[in-house]
């Protein structure tokens, strides 16, 4: 998997590696954008992401979003010409204008819409398999509503980060991941962490896949607790998670708190919770 590591001086999750993602924008939900995706339809997209009253162009939008800020801050591009070519090849002839293109959807200068047109691309949605919906706490003075995705990097694309918002990059397995945040070396945050824990469970990507698109995504809002000695969250299907509208049935083999012990944050389940 690939990670980043946000600038130290942003203001939230600095410092913590993260898989690329950012805000939706509005020209991500551009109807005439929809010309340009292959894979999903409109009609398609709030199934697919397990929202099926999400009104159709924000839902597409998502998935656009995510192909968008992917290739921002990865410089990976989930695309192929119209005329069946693969693109962002290392050493093409149109590499460097693709890396400048980049840029300059970075900076607002140009859309995906305008991108397509001017190269004759189109997008491939269908490669990006919606993976889970986190909420983040109300404590939280800065809020997002996520959406994680899944997507196997095309053959022949080389991601990297922008040196703007992330400084570092890195190709890990998940279980390296893992170590490397027990030891202290590697900042992941609550969302984050579950995730790279439960990609544990997977030999490979093929495996994974599969096993995303027969998964039901359900939004996860964690409730933040406190003892004397210790703060975290709960996860909705935690014994005493009480916001109804996001409980889900406990489930106890599988751990449902992430707590800030000793410097680093730690998943656990309920039972193990002995803390006070």
């Amino acid at each position: 998997m690939f990670l980043m590591k946000r600038h130290r001086r942003q203001t939230f999750m600095g410092g913590a590696f993260v898989f690329p993602g950012g805000s939706l924008d509005n020209t991500d939900c551009d109807p005439r954008l929809a010309s340009h995706a292959r894979g999903i339809t409109p009609e398609e997209a709030p199934i697919r992401l397990n929202e099926p009253d999400l009104p159709e162009d924000k839902a597409l939008g998502l998935f656009f979003a995510a192909l968008r800020e992917t290739f921002e801050e990865a410089g990976v591009l989930l695309g192929e010409a119209d005329s069946g070519e693969a693109i962002m090849q290392p050493d093409s002839e149109h590499a460097s204008r693709f890396a400048e293109y980049r840029h300059q959807i970075h900076r607002g200068e140009i859309s995906l819409g305008e991108l397509a047109e001017r190269e004759a691309v189109s997008y491939r949605l269908d490669l990006l398999t919606p993976y889970a919906h986190w909420i983040t706490p109300e404590i939280e003075g800065k809020r997002f509503d996520t959406r994680f995705f899944l997507a196997r990097i095309p053959e022949g694309q080389v991601p990297e980060h922008d040196a703007i918002e992330m400084t570092e990059s890195l190709w890990i397995s998940p279980a390296g991941a893992l170590a490397l945040q027990k030891r202290g070396e590697l900042l992941l945050m609550p969302p984050t962490l579950k995730t790279v824990e439960e990609l544990t469970a997977y030999s490979s990507i093929d495996e994974l896949l599969t096993a995303a698109i027969q998964r039901t995504i359900r939004p996860i809002l964690p409730q933040v607790f406190q003892t004397a000695n210790c703060f975290g969250v709960k996860l909705p299907h935690d014994v005493e998670y009480t916001i109804e509208e996001y409980k889900q049935t406990p489930r106890s083999d599988e751990p449902s708190r992430i707590v800030m012990l000793d410097g680093r944050w730690r998943t656990m389940c309920a039972d193990e919770f002995v803390i006070e």
